[in-house]
């Protein structure tokens, strides 16, 4: 760990049901303390991790959820979220960059929402060469895609095929791809089109991603110029404001998103409590962690850990079992996203209290930890978006 500090000794994780889970966690685990080593100099310099992500490459570890009849590993939603919580502790834009491949490929494989032949072939490259794949949605003025915004960027049929010209932000994971899935409205129709699209010519990357956390997930824009595709590059076409087929399983796989916040947070947790065990200033007998003051601050922290935990991996064991139900589910998978990122901003902020000024240092992780967790209030779904479906639902009951 940076700063001197060794690694917190792992603890019985009660979240770990079976040798299949131990062995993934361990996976996981191993990764993330090679990640830990580097994270601090992709944060500085605001690099994406390539080194990272041949890592989880040579591991395995990219082709976990997919199917099992294309040389995957069946990942379910349950073990994506101990995975990914695992992967975070190390490094959270990593952990939350690769999510959205992992994910993603989840619900593919629940869908089927794409034609069986692409799916199939998009499968075996993730197994065979590490290919991977995410949907870029977001535009300047459409904003977050969860908000229901219409594409910007616009595709137009042609004898051959389509013709996509606009610019999407918010690519994550843009650096290392050679295809995506992007939204995009028909021309002269009120339709939107997703299609799958190669990184080819008329395809550029504008590196606009300067920000204050997750600097190194590689969320530059995407800019499409008069770029042709064929015919099958189009995967489904929806009704504006209507859903893509991707989301028919209720989309808990975006638990990816919770999981990597609760894993910073972890990470901050273990950083403090072995500070507190270690630290021990000429002024006092023994460490700080013998202070009650610092005790109360370790246990908010537990608190707060072992609730967004519980939520988390209740939600993701119930969207697994509840196959007919999942799309049900909405308010209890927005329940875990909203408590898991505001619980994480409050542990990093106790640990921070613990270690005090020093936690200021980019010497120390808890720093880039502090901003990184910061960037969970903004993504999907948003804070006032879940309460106002809690409430909604409420408001309901009696109806």
């Amino acid at each position: 760990m940076e700063g001197g500090f060794k690694m917190a000794r792992k603890p019985i994780d009660y979240y770990i049901r079976n040798e299949r889970e131990r062995e993934l966690t361990d996976l996981a685990d191993d990764l993330a303390v090679q990640f830990a080593k580097r994270a601090s100099m992709h944060d500085v310099e605001g690099s994406f991790p390539f080194d990272n992500f041949q890592d989880m490459k040579d591991a395995g570890y990219l082709k976990l959820s997919v199917p099992k009849e294309y040389g995957g590993d069946d990942l379910s939603l349950y073990e994506l979220v101990l995975v990914q919580e695992r992967l975070a502790r190390g490094d959270g834009a990593t952990a939350l960059a690769v999510g959205w491949h992992m994910g993603m490929v989840l619900s593919l494989r629940n869908t089927r929402a794409w034609p069986e032949e692409i799916f199939a072939d998009f499968c075996r490259d993730v197994v065979a060469d590490g290919a991977m794949i995410n949907s870029f949605a977001s535009g300047t003025a459409t904003g977050s895609p969860s908000r229901g915004g219409k594409p910007e960027t616009k595709a137009e049929r042609t004898a051959d095929g389509w013709v996509i010209t606009g610019r999407k932000t918010w690519s994550t994971l843009c650096p290392i791809l050679d295809r995506f899935i992007l939204s995009a409205g028909i021309v002269g129709e009120d339709r939107v089109g997703e299609f799958l699209v190669r990184k080819t010519e008329g395809v550029r990357i504008e590196e606009t991603w300067n920000t204050m956390g997750m600097r190194s997930t590689g969320s530059h824009d995407v800019i499409l110029d008069h770029v042709s595709v064929p015919k099958n590059a189009l995967l489904e076409l929806t009704e504006a404001q209507k859903k893509s087929r991707r989301h028919s399983d209720g989309s808990g796989w975006m638990l990816h998103i919770p999981a990597a916040y609760i894993g910073i947070a972890y990470g901050a947790r273990d950083f403090a409590v072995e500070f507190a065990r270690t630290y021990r200033p000429n002024s006092l007998p023994g460490p700080i962690a013998d202070l009650p003051h610092i005790q109360d601050k370790i246990g908010r922290m537990e608190v707060l850990l072992r609730t967004a935990r519980a939520q988390l991996y209740a939600t993701a064991a119930r969207w697994d079992e509840n196959v007919e139900g999942r799309t049900h589910l909405r308010n209890e998978l927005g329940l875990a996203k909203y408590v898991a990122t505001n619980y994480a901003l409050e542990v990093v902020d106790q640990a921070m209290r613990i270690v005090g000024g020093t936690s200021m240092f980019r010497s120390l992780p808890l720093e880039r930890m502090y901003r990184d967790v910061r960037a969970g209030l903004h993504n999907p779904p948003m804070d006032d978006a879940v309460l106002r479906g809690l409430a909604q639902t409420a408001l309901q009951e009696n109806d």
